[in-house]
């Protein structure tokens, strides 16, 4: 479709491309707001319409675990945040990535991984991938020169999130897809601790972005998705899959995905504002032994994050200056945070991963993970920060 005068331009905002990409092209009805489409299939006006659909004649909807408009609204918002040209939605984060990974990988094939990663994730790897002969090499995030020695014959990816969870590590992505396109080797993101007002891995030459939805991307805890964004070659397959295996977004929740993206902009401008002060008065503190944030100057990856990012976004991850029962009293004497998994949102959250995470594993392996008694990680929402840090502050009181 031609771009009309009333659409944004290419070269718009990231704030103006989060309000109105996407939406306007589809709104026959004159709507502003995109209309749920609460609908689990599309009829045909007659045999002949179907039969043009079925030969490729026309473009449309047809059964709702294939495509739906409210859907197709949040993909077309997602594509000009992203600088994608096709985005596909699935029911969860994990959804977008087991499927990204099943899609690409097949028996036999091998992949590189970074070691500090979502829980979940390099559980997928490591037990249900390994069931298909796909074996894994595990890297620091910031070795290079360590990803293209683990870069084997079989190599189908190299996957990792920037940042990272949850030591906040981020990636010099425009080296590592250096290395790995010299092997073509596809590079996969998991970019959901930057959003793409942050960084958007696409335009340093990643293959696919992955984003957890349900964190910065929806920004209200209220609900549960995953997208992935690449090239139309590229996520033809995976949008495939997501059919067949039927992960899909229910059309309320992709409704409520499209009306946290229009605030993304704003909020992570706050979220920037408050992280980046947080960590400073976290540092600055004599009960804090250490804090992750890329924004300090004490982050190891301090450089390249001021290089390619635009914002750091508001996971604070620190160590307090005592043990457990210590730490425990801190996250127990916050009364803004929830105690609470997750991150993104407008409500601010605190967890100590040891507990919320890790409590099954043995100490031993734990530590292997960098998961130690005394870590917690901080999710700023956009409460004043004045107030979110006076809380933290009393908090550590307590230790």
């Amino acid at each position: 479709m031609a771009d009309s005068p009333r659409k944004p331009s290419p070269a718009a905002g990231g704030s103006t491309r989060a309000v109105h990409a996407g939406e306007r092209d589809q709104h026959d009805d004159h709507a502003l707001a995109t209309p749920i489409h609460q609908t689990s299939t599309f009829w045909f006006e007659n045999s002949a319409q179907l039969r043009d659909f079925a030969e490729g004649r026309i473009d449309r909807h047809e059964y709702g675990r294939y495509s739906n408009p409210t859907w197709q609204a949040v993909e077309r918002k997602l594509n000009e945040l992203e600088g994608a040209e096709a985005t596909v939605l699935t029911g969860s984060g994990m959804a977008a990535a087991t499927t990204v990974f099943l899609a690409l990988l097949e028996r036999g094939d091998h992949i590189v991984v970074t070691n500090d990663c979502y829980r979940r994730t390099r559980q997928f790897i490591q037990q249900t991938l390994s069931k298909l002969e796909v074996t894994a090499t595990v890297i620091d995030p910031a070795d290079t020169i360590a990803l293209k020695d683990a870069i084997q014959d079989n190599t189908r990816a190299f996957f990792t999130e920037s940042p990272t969870n949850p030591y906040l590590r981020v990636i010099d992505l425009p080296e590592a897809v250096r290395v790995a396109h010299e092997r073509g080797v596809k590079v996969i993101v998991d970019s959901t601790f930057a959003s793409p007002i942050n960084h958007a891995p696409l335009t340093d030459g990643a293959d696919i972005v992955l984003h957890s939805a349900t964190k910065y991307l929806g920004g209200h805890n209220d609900l549960i998705a995953g997208v992935v964004s690449g090239s139309a070659e590229t996520i033809a397959p995976i949008r495939a899959l997501v059919g067949v295996m039927g992960g899909i977004l229910d059309p309320h929740a992709a409704w409520l995905l499209l009306r946290g993206l229009k605030t993304l902009g704003l909020r992570i401008a706050r979220h920037n504002e408050t992280g980046l002060a947080v960590a400073q008065f976290l540092e600055g503190h004599e009960k804090v032994r250490r804090v992750y944030y890329p924004g300090l100057e004490s982050h190891p990856d301090y450089k390249v994050a001021t290089r390619l990012m635009k914002g750091f976004a508001g996971v604070v991850t620190f160590e307090i200056e005592g043990d457990l029962d210590a730490t425990i009293r801190f996250t127990d004497g916050c009364r803004i945070p929830y105690i609470a998994p997750s991150l993104g949102g407008v409500e601010s959250l605190v967890e100590m991963p040891v507990l919320m995470s890790y409590w099954d594993y043995p100490k031993e392996e734990r530590l292997q993970y960098g998961i130690k008694d005394n870590l917690v990680r901080l999710s700023c929402g956009i409460e004043d920060q004045a107030d979110l840090i006076a809380d933290l502050a009393q908090a550590l009181d307590q230790v």
